[in-house]
């Protein structure tokens, strides 16, 4: 079973995080809450949650990583020395990096989308440095996924869901969300 790791700092964007752990869940992927600085955090329109395990509690058992937007989720995250080296292990060793809204920032900084195709929130295009710019909900290169915002955050999920346990699973799930019927 593929094991997700989802980064919840504070001021994260709930809908990006929340609905992707929902959606992975659904389709049977292990996804383990991250809280970064602390297990209880609280999103950026003040819903608080509390994380599966902190951040320093995290062993090198994943399979992708998702760094949901939000401000100040993004930057909280972009500082955090343990979300880098996540991050950095991920595309090292060929893991799934997802990251939606203002998150794609994150590896854009980094240098990770260097000539790979990236999407992200309006007005952070010239963070994805070396990136292919798109305009499209959701992009996939390899295995980084990259996503626009919360309205796109349905089919970020699907799209992970897509690439890790294929169309049909995918399908299946938003058949039974009744998404796009």
């Amino acid at each position: 079973m593929a094991c997700f790791y989802v980064f919840l700092a504070q001021g994260f964007e709930e809908v990006e995080a929340l609905c992707t752990v929902d959606l992975l869940r659904r389709a049977g992927i292990k996804v383990v809450t991250a809280g970064v600085g602390s297990k209880t955090v609280t999103g950026s329109h003040s819903v608080t949650v509390t994380a599966d395990r902190e951040i320093s509690e995290l062993d090198d058992g994943f399979d992708g990583i998702v760094l949901p937007g939000g401000m100040p989720g993004t930057l909280n995250l972009e500082r955090n020395a343990l979300v880098q080296s996540f991050m950095k292990k991920a595309v090292e060793t060929d893991r799934y990096l997802c990251a939606i809204c203002a998150a794609p920032s994150i590896p854009g900084h980094a240098g990770y989308l260097k000539n790979k195709k990236a999407v992200c929130y309006p007005g952070f295009e010239n963070t994805l440095e070396g990136a292919q710019v798109l305009f499209d909900g959701v992009c996939a290169d390899g295995k980084i996924i990259t996503s626009r915002g919360a309205g796109t955050a349905v089919d970020f999920a699907l799209k992970i869901i897509e690439l890790v346990s294929g169309k049909e699973e995918s399908e299946k799930i938003r058949k039974g969300i009744l998404y796009r019927e």
